[in-house]
């Protein structure tokens, strides 16, 4: 017996031994092997989940309804137009998460405005204030206005606010002429518009961080021209993307990539450049939330090619979601999109990484 016992305790030993040359350790579960949901998607699914579209007015278009029911559409920005009053863009976005959708893709549609405060607000209630004021009447006053901010959205059904802005306001630019911005240093910006952002999700609602890598210095509204931003590698990582560190390292859900060209990494736009969208944004910030485009139908990315050379750009150079504010361009990037997929002129794996990463954003929206 004695003999049989030493030989099971020299079994056990070796095992023990084997197990742990494994790699394996005492309390391990064994790593999932399923796959993420983007993977599992067609082509025509996983298109749809990096493009947001605007619609008008109040009524919902039988091919917008479509391309919901399809899953072809992940969210929707809504403008003034779509508030003819409070009471009628509820039921509007009531109407739209009613939609039945694919099986893997119920959860809520992202729904968006610019709600900054200010000269920039798309309904009516909080912020009171425009991001100048909130950035000189300090932290605890951004915070108050990004908790009201937050209530006055979820009381509509709205879960993506496109704020705060993070661009650091330089004198002469216009982001600063129209009080757009928290402050005129990236220290200001961070200790102010921070906490709006970090109150406004506390509400539960996403905020999103624009516009990327920077916007202060431009003279003119991308929506109205061709943007150049002559700053330095140096000058933009040491002053404009400061805030936007800051914003990651609290947990900032969205982060908006601006259309303005910065020579000192590309001849095209931002949200149109690699270095810029995963480069600047995703290696060196270590942002792992969701980037959307600034609009992608203005004089700012018109010259640089149609719509489906826009799509692809931006997704090409890891953009999550591409934001159209009419349906028709939108369909129009999402058909290239698959086409791309389907020829492999896109990475399906980096696509699908992509796709996850606005799939579990609006999970964590629905919850």
């Amino acid at each position: 017996m004695a003999r049989r016992r030493g030989v099971a305790l020299v079994v056990l030993a070796l095992l023990a031994v084997g197990a742990f040359a494994c790699g394996a350790t005492l309390g391990d579960e064994p790593e999932s092997t399923e796959p993420s949901v983007a993977e599992t998607l067609p082509a025509k699914q996983l298109a749809g989940q990096r493009i947001v579209v605007g619609l008008p007015g109040t009524s919902i278009s039988p091919a917008l309804r479509a391309a919901v029911r399809e899953g072809r559409v992940a969210g929707v920005v809504l403008f003034a137009e779509n508030f003819p009053s409070r009471a009628a863009g509820k039921r509007l976005i009531g109407r739209l998460q009613a939609i039945e959708r694919p099986p893997k893709l119920r959860d809520p549609l992202l729904i968006m405005v610019d709600q900054e405060g200010g000269l920039v607000k798309r309904v009516s209630g909080a912020p009171t204030a425009s991001a100048e004021e909130m950035g000189v009447r300090g932290a605890a006053f951004s915070s108050r206005q990004g908790r009201a901010t937050a209530a006055n959205l979820q009381g509509l059904g709205i879960n993506v606010d496109l704020a705060p802005v993070l661009d650091v306001g330089r004198p002469g630019g216009v982001i600063a002429e129209t009080e757009r911005s928290f402050g005129p240093t990236s220290a200001k910006v961070e200790a102010t518009a921070i906490p709006f952002a970090k109150a406004l999700q506390a509400g539960g609602v996403a905020a999103t961080g624009k516009h990327f890598p920077g916007f202060g210095a431009a003279t003119e509204n991308t929506d109205f021209s061709v943007e150049r931003i002559d700053l330095s590698k140096g000058e933009l990582r040491a002053v404009d993307e400061k805030p936007y560190a800051t914003f990651t390292a609290a947990g900032g859900k969205l982060v908006m990539l601006s259309t303005a060209i910065y020579p000192a990494f590309s001849d095209r736009p931002a949200a149109f450049t690699r270095a810029i969208a995963t480069g600047e944004l995703r290696r060196r910030l270590g942002f792992e939330g969701v980037s959307v485009t600034d609009a992608l139908e203005t004089p700012a990315v018109e010259d640089f090619g149609g719509t489906a050379k826009v799509a692809v750009a931006g997704a090409r150079a890891g953009a999550d979601l591409l934001l159209f504010a009419r349906l028709g361009p939108a369909e129009r990037a999402w058909e290239a999109l698959v086409g791309k997929l389907r020829s492999h002129g896109l990475d399906r794996g980096e696509f699908e990484v992509a796709a996850q990463r606005v799939l579990d954003l609006r999970a964590g929206l629905g919850r």
